[in-house]
């Protein structure tokens, strides 16, 4: 028998949004939980799409529908997204300016 520490970990969830020309605001183009969300991010992963990790937002968005517009009352958090992807180039590296900003980096997951 195993000894538990008493937590468990919370079953991993992604989303990811799609906004184009024509789109008042960005759309769930993706979404789900555990072995789906793995799935999500490694494919975002594989083809250089920037991805963010807020477990908060990330529950939320998983309410929503696929197809689904986020609603007005999440555009700040997302405009705050897009403008943390703003600082980093291709190689997903922060631009000077943030790093002597001291703004952390890494891997992001919705």
């Amino acid at each position: 028998m195993s000894r538990s520490d008493g937590t468990r970990g919370a079953a991993k969830k992604a989303v990811a949004l799609q906004y184009g020309p024509g789109d008042a605001a960005p759309v769930i183009v993706a979404s789900g939980m555990g072995y789906l969300a793995e799935k999500i991010v490694e494919t975002a992963a594989d083809n250089g799409v920037p991805i963010y990790e807020d477990n908060s937002l990330s529950t939320i968005l998983t309410q929503l529908q696929l197809g689904q517009e986020i609603p007005p009352s999440l555009y700040q958090a997302i405009v705050e997204i897009y403008v943390y992807f703003l600082h980093f180039d291709a190689a997903g590296r922060t631009s000077e300016t943030e790093e002597s900003a001291g703004s952390p980096q890494g891997e992001e997951t919705t």
